[in-house]
């Protein structure tokens, strides 16, 4: 059971990771890669966010269980 709940949290700590990624690029405010299809663009920003907030609550959720 412990393994899974790691499991869990290293794919809540990805969705933050990437999450806020693809804000900023939807932001325009990060350029990386270069030449990448996000830049600029508000859905992927929207897209970052709701990730970044689903992995976030997947983090706050498992907070009391890994130690």
């Amino acid at each position: 059971m412990a393994a899974l709940r790691r499991l869990i949290w290293m794919i809540g700590l990805a969705m933050v990771v990437l999450g806020g990624l693809w804000s900023l690029q939807g932001l325009g405010l990060l350029a990386w890669p270069p030449g990448t299809f996000m830049f600029a663009h508000g859905e992927w920003a929207l897209a970052g966010a709701l990730t970044l907030a689903a992995g976030a609550v997947i983090l706050w959720w498992l907070r009391p269980l890994v130690r």
